[in-house]
């Protein structure tokens, strides 16, 4: 598979033809599967355990005009310690923020452990020549971020310059030097399913460590059915070429039933290997403060309610 990912990205009718000879997506089957897993039950133990596996796959999340630095110090810290009353409660696996918030969040973080990610790359439009993003990817990368979530170019892959965007992604990667790469591809952009799928194997090929479905500044963002194919794009990858990407669906989960759903998904479609927080992540900012509560209602019986939790 080295030997035809080198042959796709030779040029961009050979990328072309690459991604378009793909298989094509049933969209109304892709609902309907996603529906159908959308409805399995999870009985008190194994909810018990999904809600803390969602908690330790949560970046929380920050991304906002009127962000300051206590805002951020507050976040990290409640990353560290969701719920200050209970220290078996397990700490969350990012928090991630604009560039210029990454030096406070490492200093809060210290080295409990927490990542820093940083959104980059002229976020959340992706709008800017090539030079000014792969400094805005450095820039974080100095101040000590983990991990870098770049947003892809979505005129130049809806225009069909495919190549264009492998490179910037290749690129974008080697700025990171030793943080890992998660590529936002703006799913609510790519108008269809048979675009997602493409636009996850291109991020893959060139180098993502991650897929990740969306901003969070439009909509639609993460929805079941597109990430249904992103699983589906990680686990054929791996299978294709031997190396494992991880999963990121981002925007829009609120509410800890959906993030079961998501789980199930994830063992269902990819398998178990990415029920793990090296290989799949939630970007969220409210999420946690729901899952907290059912985490507090399955321990003691009782409904805590939304004052038991801090307010972001």
């Amino acid at each position: 598979m080295a030997s035809s990912v080198s042959e796709a990205t030779s040029s961009d009718a050979a990328l072309r033809r690459f991604l378009h000879g793909l298989p094509g997506v049933d969209q109304v089957g892709a609902e309907q599967r996603a529906a159908g897993l959308g409805t399995r039950s999870i009985k008190t133990t194994a909810k018990a355990w999904a809600i803390d596996l969602a908690i330790r796959m949560v970046d929380l999340t920050t991304l906002e005009g009127n962000d300051t630095p206590g805002k951020v110090r507050a976040l990290a810290n409640k990353a560290m310690h969701p719920d200050p009353l209970d220290p078996t409660c397990p700490s969350t696996a990012a928090v991630c923020v604009y560039p210029d918030m990454v030096a406070t969040a490492k200093k809060t973080l210290g080295s409990s452990g927490v990542k820093v990610a940083a959104v980059a790359t002229a976020f959340p439009s992706g709008r800017a020549a090539m030079p000014v993003k792969l400094a805005d990817t450095r820039d974080a990368v100095a101040a000590g971020a983990d991990e870098i979530d770049m947003v892809i170019d979505r005129g130049a892959f809806l225009s069909g310059r495919y190549l264009e965007v492998f490179e910037e992604i290749v690129a974008v990667k080697e700025a990171c030097g030793d943080a890992h790469l998660k590529v936002i591809l703006e799913t609510g952009e790519l108008q269809t399913l048979d675009s997602v799928r493409r636009a996850s194997w291109l991020a893959m090929m060139a180098g993502g460590h991650f897929i990740k479905t969306s901003t969070g500044k439009i909509q639609p963002a993460a929805t079941l059915p597109v990430s249904l194919v992103m699983l589906e794009a990680v686990r054929d990858f791996r299978e294709a070429t031997g190396q494992m990407v991880g999963y990121k669906p981002a925007g829009g989960i609120r509410h800890s039933k959906d993030a079961i759903k998501y789980l199930v998904m994830v063992n269902e479609v990819a398998g178990e290997d990415w029920l793990d927080p090296d290989w799949f992540r939630f970007g969220a900012s409210t999420l946690l403060n729901d899952l907290l509560m059912q985490r507090n209602k399955l321990k003691t019986g009782a409904y805590s309610g939304p004052d038991y939790v801090t307010l972001d």
